[in-house]
């Protein structure tokens, strides 16, 4: 019934196990993959037929991870799976990154690959298991792929690289790096890192190129036990008369308009010119040609005019040389009432980035696999379509947006302060004005500088840029900060964050098979200058963080009290603590181990608030004079109120030096006295005194 192929190694000093044959049978490809005690489900599925009216390849990568992988049950009303969690678009953006290079040009049927985590040991991510299981998926489904690829997680621990990391180990080290790629070169890299220079970046790339080459074989090998019939498919052939006449139509022009500067002027320009040619080749009676194949074909003329005029040589499309960043224009402190704020302009990219400061209780939940934790610092990047003038849907973020934001939040994130040297929640927007070309980084320049403008003591400045490729057999040229259209039409897109004196982030995607350690060390090195440059422009405007925090910034003063009197601050139902928020317009948190957290606008409220928690927290001390609040009378005397919660009893024979009959004749409730403490017993009855005070 089962034909089950299985392929094991050991691999970071863990059981790697590919497994096909058993389950989910009836896709084009399934793999079981195995890793400690993480299994992850993969399968690959494509249509017979190509997609009609479409002129990209129509794949969906879907990353989904199950509770009850690690024995949860959903949170939440319907107690099932939703909307995917930021770590599920991200890890499905990280799979999606190095397979779509590898399927065949012009390929156009609708693919998708489902990767599910049916089990998680909370010590291997799932990430770089679904990464290898997909590769595994579509090698063996017969679908035009040319794969395989694999994938490592690499960590950085007393300068030695570590080949997938525990999630324990992991918090030890100063980088974490997912790479993937083919037998012959890197196709994908995202990571974060603690400020590490550039020869260890470019060393943990191609260690991890080095340690996958293990998983690739284990792949080719359940390939060739496992895997199905290659598809019959064979690419269109290309239209030579096509070719020639939408060049003999459209080149002329088209050199020109790529010699304007200005973006919007170019595609008007750009435009103009695509639908003379249209008219010319696909309208009329009996037109030789369809819509269609004139647009695909006239996108090919751009695409070969605008990188051999690069790879020659010629300045590109702005005019810039290939090391030259564009015009950078900087503004702090642009929106009067919030708590920071800038304004990052590098030629037509502008991002508005703005910083809020928050109390504990404004953290972000995080609940996954892993557990539930609080995170303090969120950054997030919208992208609305004025920025690139155009018209569409507003509403919930897309996985670009979601992707981008973390992008800038791994940059910036090595920088932060701990929360117990800043004890604020910090939310970070960026908002991008205008976009043409790497407005990720653009965000990561914009945060550090609305950062440092809100007060928050970062460790230094971080600066960003993305850099691009143009490459023909042996012939490139790496681009330093990269246009919108030289992503579009180049080979990669290779994003650089850092500070002056490392990297804190990098991400490289490339739509070509691999790309060498050569091509790599030049975009390091091009990018450390680009990099450099953009840091002394921001400094000139802010170079370290301001020493006052906005007037409108929360205040939060924090200390320390016996966890024993937790419940004597909170008081019965919440009494104590709500009467001191609401009486001095403060928020108070308080932890478990006794830190409490006082957050106000104005500093008086806060130190009131403080004061307030010290006198309920207070031991009452024998012998001192407390000035106290009458709370009730009986015969016998009053009981007074000497700190809050916390009353004592003025026997009627200590009220007065004279011989007092009715305790209504000198006290009503109400009235403020000064006490001494006489004693306070061993089940902490206070006895008081109204007598020879002053003397005391």
């Amino acid at each position: 019934m089962f034909n089950v192929q299985r392929k094991e190694l050991n691999w970071g000093g863990r059981k790697l196990v590919l497994e096909s044959g058993r389950v989910a049978r009836q896709a084009d490809g399934a793999v079981l993959v195995t890793y400690g005690e993480t299994v992850v489900l993969c399968t690959a599925v494509a249509a017979r037929q190509p997609k009609p009216g479409i002129d990209f390849f129509p794949l969906t990568v879907n990353y989904q991870e199950k509770t009850f992988a690690a024995g949860k049950i959903p949170g939440g009303f319907f107690k099932r799976e939703g909307r995917p969690t930021e770590k599920e678009v991200l890890t499905s953006r990280l799979i999606d990154r190095p397979i779509r290079p590898l399927f065949a040009a012009g390929f156009r049927n609708e693919t998708q690959v489902i990767c599910t985590v049916l089990s998680h040991d909370l010590e291997n991510d799932p990430d770089v298991v679904a990464l290898i299981g997909a590769s595994a998926a579509l090698t063996i489904s017969g679908i035009p792929f040319m794969g395989p690829i694999g994938a490592a997680r690499v960590g950085y621990v007393d300068g030695q690289y570590v080949l997938n990391p525990l999630q324990e180990k992991l918090g030890e080290s100063g980088l974490d790096l997912v790479v993937a790629g083919t037998a012959e070169g890197v196709l994908m890299v995202e990571s974060e890192a603690h400020g590490l220079n550039e020869e260890v970046m470019l060393g943990a790339v191609t260690f991890g190129h080095e340690q996958m080459q293990a998983a690739i074989k284990a792949i080719n090998e359940l390939a060739a036990e496992a895997g199905k019939p290659k598809w019959s498919w064979v690419a269109p052939a290309a239209n030579t008369e096509l070719k020639d006449a939408v060049s003999a139509i459209a080149e002329k022009n088209l050199v020109s308009a790529y010699a304007i500067t200005e973006k919007q002027q170019r595609y008007a320009k750009i435009g103009e010119i695509k639908t003379a040619t249209m008219e010319a080749l696909a309208k009329g009676e009996s037109p030789k040609f369809t819509a269609d194949q004139v647009g695909t074909e006239f996108f090919n003329l751009e695409y070969r005019l605008v990188r051999e005029r690069i790879l020659d040589g010629h300045p590109r499309i702005d005019g810039r040389d290939t090391k030259t960043v564009r015009p950078i224009q900087i503004r702090t402190g642009v929106l009067a009432r919030t708590h920071g704020s800038a304004l990052f302009t590098r030629g037509e990219t502008q991002a508005l980035v703005v910083t809020t400061l928050g109390t504990g209780r404004d953290a972000q939940i995080i609940d996954g696999l892993t557990g539930e934790r609080k995170e303090p610092f969120m950054l997030h990047y919208n992208f609305p379509p004025f920025s690139v003038g155009e018209t569409g849907m507003m509403g919930s973020p897309k996985r670009r947006e979601i992707g981008h934001g973390n992008l800038a939040k791994r940059g910036v994130k090595a920088v932060m302060p701990g929360v117990d040297k800043f004890p604020y929640v910090i939310r970070v927007v960026s908002e991008i004005l205008e976009s043409n070309g790497s407005s990720s980084m653009a965000s990561v320049c914009g945060t550090s500088l609305a950062l440092m403008d809100a007060g928050v003591p970062i460790k230094a400045p971080v600066a960003g840029v993305a850099m691009g490729l143009v490459k023909e057999g042996s012939r490139f040229q790496v681009l330093t900060d990269i246009l919108g259209d030289e992503d579009h039409l180049g080979d990669m897109d290779f994003k650089v964050a850092g500070t002056k004196d490392g990297i804190t982030a990098l991400q490289m995607d490339i739509k070509i098979t691999s790309i060498t350690r050569e091509i790599m060390k030049v975009a390091l090195d091009q990018a450390k200058n680009g990099r450099l440059h953009i840091l002394d422009e921001m400094n000139k405007v802010l170079s370290k963080p301001r020493e006052n925090m906005s007037e409108w910034a929360p205040t939060i003063i924090t200390l320390k009290i016996d966890p024993e009197k937790i419940r004597d601050v909170i008081g019965k139902g919440g009494a104590v603590i709500r009467q001191i928020t609401e009486e001095t317009g403060t928020s108070i948190d308080i932890e478990n181990d006794g830190t409490v957290k006082i957050a106000s606008v104005q500093g008086a409220a806060g130190r009131e608030a403080q004061r307030r928690i010290e006198l309920i927290t207070a031991d009452i001390e024998v012998g001192r004079v407390y000035e106290g609040k009458v709370a009730r009378l009986m015969d016998f005397g009053a009981f007074v109120t000497i700190l809050p919660g916390r009353d004592g009893l003025v026997h009627i024979s200590q009220i007065s030096e004279e011989r007092v009959e009715r305790v209504g004749d000198k006290l009503k409730e109400g009235d403020v006295v000064r006490v001494k403490v006489l004693e306070v017993d061993r089940q902490g009855r206070v006895r008081l005194s109204m007598r020879n005070v002053d003397a005391a």
